[in-house]
């Protein structure tokens, strides 16, 4: 009996040890491999085939020094800023194996006083300090033969991690930077306060987040808004609200277009920057707006853009703050998601969210020998509202919203062989001879295939309509609220850079929206405006019968007494109204229910599901277990 004990004893200790040793040698085997399954349904965590392809055509070896300071101290800080150096360190493992041998990791810890410290400061990290005062090093350097690129290390920012590696090594294997244009009405440049204003104690604007993304990849060029020739080194010229454009400028858009160049404007059919700018005193609330169009070449090319209208939404429609800080429902500013874009186009394939305030929609057919690609557009319950309207009474447009059944174009490209909108030349060229300009001079149309993007919205790149700002350790820093800065890079980067970096940035900001939980909002909303419409017709009736009422009196005096059959109208009038309110009550009622319970739903859903999957699935191998042991 001892005997057997003994053996027991034995075995179980032998086994415990060899099950030890094996995931041991498991372990030590597998940590030299660094691979990681991703289960996001967007691959979020997967290197992108942008990324693939931009290491894939390395012909020079890179090399990539990862500076983190390793601290000794455990406060909940450093394990975050551990934890996060670790997926850092993670994905340049990733980079690595996908670079075949084109690729080197330095990884350096820049303790005080060290060598890596020195060379973090020779390579441009920037030092920082955690709360308790200890200094640390977060960043990565990337060089190539002589070009060298930082990338500034932001935990906030982990979903652009991997895009600013791209665009590093994209970089240091392309050095020259494509010349891009920016022509714009608004103060994308930044303004500089008047003596007033900084007496005041105001400061002037910085340059909008956009320009300085374009600066990164390209070499970006001021271009006036009375230019009347665009320079010929210019590959890419960015349009933004071209106000009160003149006839010349048209022109030499039309023989940049011409001449090969690519074109990217975005129009405004009520700019909300542009009124703000213009009635600081007024909040810009009280504006009657501005508006841009290039109308002379879009007729040109088959298009109109309608520069009075913007369009309203109720699938799209966005929550603001109202007055007194409640939230107010703007029909005119769209939340478009994956679905309202063009899912097969490199520029908008991977978006799904963008945010556009009082956008204007094109029309018309595209001329002989172009084609278009709608790049985004509204659902078929949307309609064209005066701007100035939509924005000054932006529930009177939801309370009057009768949906046209057509879909709005609201961004497009045009691609193809254009043809001038200028036949006779260049506006005034010979003005004291009152002729046009010698044909030689003005080209007719283009000579290779170009293309040109139109959106109906440029308030859309505003800071405060697409960036997040808040301090941190490192300045400063802009985060994306949506992807209306990415849907512009993306437009510059496929019109002149490396294509393969929009399949990357464009994967930075993604979009999850309640769509069932929207689509009942519009159609409890739809209920709940016709019930509002029928009370105040009962309202205008009644008015107008007390009124002719009224208007039958005879005597002065007895103009302001009621009299019985005004009396019994208005006693009716009251009772039908408040059976009216009872009703919108019961209406408003049900909606906050209907989306109340299904939010309520999906919540538990993401809550139980998978703790009950794995209840079951132990239930039913424990099952499984009983019968096979009951069977021996």
């Amino acid at each position: 009996m001892k005997s057997k004990g003994l053996q027991t004893v034995l075995y179980s200790t032998v086994g415990v040890a060899a099950v030890a040793l094996v995931l041991i040698g498991f372990n030590i085997i597998t940590a030299s491999v660094k691979q990681r399954i991703d289960l996001t349904e967007e691959k979020a965590y997967t290197l992108s085939a942008g990324t693939r392809a931009i290491l894939g055509r390395l012909d020079t070896t890179a090399k990539v020094r990862f500076y983190c300071t390793q601290s000794d101290q455990s406060t909940p800080e450093t394990v975050f800023l551990k934890s996060y150096a670790s997926r850092v360190n993670d994905l340049l493992t990733e980079f690595q194996q996908a670079a075949g041998g084109k690729l080197v990791i330095e990884r350096l810890d820049p303790q005080p006083d060290s060598d890596a410290e020195d060379k973090a400061r020779f390579d441009g990290i920037q030092q920082s300090m955690i709360s308790s005062g200890e200094p640390f090093y977060l960043g990565l350097s990337i060089n190539m033969l002589d070009e060298k690129q930082t990338v500034t290390l932001d935990p906030r920012e982990e979903r652009l991690l991997e895009y600013e590696i791209s665009r590093a090594i994209s970089r240091v294997a392309n050095p020259t930077k494509p010349v891009l244009g920016v022509m714009s009405a608004l103060p994308i440049w930044g303004e500089q306060a008047n003596p007033m204003m900084m007496q005041m104690g105001q400061r002037g604007s910085e340059p909008w987040v956009i320009l300085n993304e374009l600066k990164a990849d390209f070499d970006v060029r001021r271009v006036e808004m009375s230019a009347d020739k665009i320079d010929d080194d210019l590959s890419v010229l960015l349009v933004l609200h071209p106000k009160d454009i003149s006839d010349a400028t048209q022109y030499a858009l039309d023989q940049f277009v011409l001449r090969g160049g690519k074109l990217i404007a975005f129009l405004d059919a009520y700019s909300v920057v542009d009124s703000r700018s213009q009635n600081p005193m007024m909040g810009g609330g009280m504006s009657m707006g501005s508006n841009s169009n290039l109308e002379k070449l879009l007729k040109a090319w088959g298009l109109t853009f309608d520069a009075s209208k913007v369009v309203a939404d109720v699938n799209l429609l966005m929550e603001l703050g109202g007055r007194g800080g409640q939230p107010m429902r703007q029909p005119t500013w769209l939340s478009l998601t994956a679905t309202e874009l063009d899912k097969d186009d490199v520029t908008t394939s991977e978006i799904d969210n963008l945010w556009v305030p009082m956008v204007g929609s094109f029309s018309g057919t595209p001329a002989t020998g172009l084609k278009e690609t709608v790049l985004f557009k509204t659902t078929a319950d949307s309609q064209l509202v005066e701007g100035f309207m939509a924005n000054m009474a932006p529930e009177q447009v939801l309370k009057d919203f009768k949906p046209s059944g057509k879909e709005q174009t609201l961004a497009l490209r045009l691609s193809g062989r254009f043809k001038t909108a200028f036949p006779d030349g260049k506006p005034g060229a010979s003005a004291e001879t009152n002729a046009p300009a010698a044909p030689a001079e003005s080209l007719k149309e283009s000579k290779q295939e170009t293309a040109v993007i139109l959106v109906g919205d440029a308030d859309m790149l505003y800071d405060n309509f697409s960036v997040r700002k808040m301090e941190s350790p490192f300045g400063t820093m802009a985060m994306a609220m949506n992807a209306n800065l990415t849907f512009a890079q993306n437009c510059v980067e496929q019109m002149a850079g490396d294509q393969n970096l929009i399949q990357v940035r464009s994967r930075a900001v993604r979009n999850r929206p309640f769509e069932v939980v929207k689509q009942k909002e519009a159609e409890a909303n739809a209920r709940f405006q016709a019930e509002i419409a029928k009370l105040e017709a009962k309202l205008q009736e009644t008015q107008r019968r007390l009124n002719e009422l009224q208007a039958q009196k005879q005597d002065a005096n007895q103009r302001f007494i009621l009299s019985p059959e005004q009396e019994k109208e208005l006693l009716e009038f009251q009772k039908q109204e408040a059976e009216a309110r009872r009703q919108l009550k019961q209406v408003r009622k049900e909606l906050n229910k209907e989306i109340d319970s299904l939010k309520n739903t999906v919540k538990w859903v993401n809550i139980l599901a998978m703790p009950l999957l794995v209840s079951a699935f132990g239930i039913v191998l424990a099952v499984v277990k009983t019968k096979k042991t009951g069977a021996k």
